[in-house]
């Protein structure tokens, strides 16, 4: 499912301009279109985590940044590692 910022904004709870920081700080990267950015399933759940995060375990800014890198390498490795099982016969 994909959704428009107002959409997002209303279904997330969040509030425009800490959207806007969060995509400026690359928390969250929405599909460019021509009507303005789209959100998916993903963005939403990862914008619940960085509520989560934030909220129930207050964890900072630069707390966020590093939990946000270290699950998004944990997600690749697990890409990769899918990819290697489907290659080996």
């Amino acid at each position: 499912m994909k959704l428009g910022k107002p959409e997002f904004l209303q279904s997330v709870g969040l509030e425009t301009r800490t959207l806007d920081i969060w995509i400026e700080q690359r928390w969250l990267v929405p599909e460019p279109t021509p009507s303005g950015p789209t959100f998916s399933d993903r963005d939403m759940a990862r914008a619940r985590f960085i509520l989560d995060l934030k909220d129930t375990f207050g964890v900072n800014d630069e707390g966020v940044d590093v939990i946000l890198h270290l699950v998004d390498q944990m997600h690749e490795m697990r890409e990769a590692l899918a990819r290697l099982r489907k290659a080996m016969p």
